[in-house]
């Protein structure tokens, strides 16, 4: 999740096209499928937008996601600046319905 805040930049169209597909393909078999929400608004009308972006990954087991990013932390860090000068927010959940 990439929080809003004044200053920051995204670029959308580097994200879609080359860091989630990037990152896709360190999970190989383990993922099911990912998505891209781009913030538009706050849900209170007058406030300021609370994300820019965020980036979801669905995959089979929590373990695998993990031994795959594990050796690839630094190369996936090393794009941020590609596309983004935000610190992203990560969010491990699981689906409860």
């Amino acid at each position: 999740m990439y929080p809003f805040a004044e200053g920051k930049t995204f670029n959308m169209d580097y994200y879609e096209k080359k860091h989630m597909p990037f990152v896709a393909g360190l999970l190989g078999a383990n993922l099911v499928k990912y998505t891209i929400e781009k913030g538009v608004g706050s849900g209170i009308p007058n406030t300021p937008l609370p994300f820019m972006a965020i980036g979801i990954f669905y995959v089979k087991s929590l373990s695998e996601y993990q031994a795959a990013i594990a050796p690839n932390r630094d190369a996936i860090r090393a794009d941020f600046p590609n596309y983004t000068n935000i610190t992203p927010v990560i969010l491990v959940s699981e689906i409860v319905r």
